[in-house]
């Protein structure tokens, strides 16, 4: 029993070290045509680097040591588009729709590659967008800065 039990231990600890060196969220980053696509956002403490992988295998890598600056931001938008206007019209839900509001978590991580400077912009979940700008100065030291009406932090 005593084995069976160490080894369960030496599992559970083995496995809780391989997890602390890459942390991984869930985000979006827009594409060339303005479409949100998934990605995952991952700190590579081993490789010192951030890599964000879109869901069709695209990735970027941005070394820690490169990076100048990050920014944060906060965003609500209306729903209204010519959509929910002839929507509002016909079936009175249009109101609805626009009365809603979207809520974004941005972050611009500004760096250079080779001495040419670089902006990468993705979306964070309104979940993790804490998480993950503590994960930020944490792994890079780099304090996020705070834009706009961002004052919920």
């Amino acid at each position: 029993m005593r084995k069976i039990l160490s080894a369960v231990l030496v599992l559970a600890v083995s496995g809780g070290l391989t997890f602390a060196d890459a942390a991984t969220w869930r985000v979006k980053v827009p594409d060339q045509k303005g479409r949100q696509l998934k990605a995952t956002l991952t700190f590579n403490d081993a490789n010192n680097i951030i890599e964000i992988r879109t869901a069709k295998g695209d990735a970027v890598q941005i070394p820690y040591a490169e990076i100048d600056k990050c920014s944060y931001e906060f965003t609500k938008q209306h729903h209204a588009s010519p959509g929910t206007t002839v929507m509002m019209a016909s079936a009175g839900t249009g109101a609805i729709v626009m009365l809603t509001r979207s809520k974004s978590h941005w972050l611009e991580i500004d760096y250079h590659e080779r001495e040419i400077p670089k902006v990468f912009v993705l979306r964070m979940d309104k979940r993790e967008y804490l998480n993950i700008l503590d994960a930020l100065k944490g792994h890079t030291g780099k304090e996020p800065e705070i834009l706009g009406n961002a004052k919920k932090r």
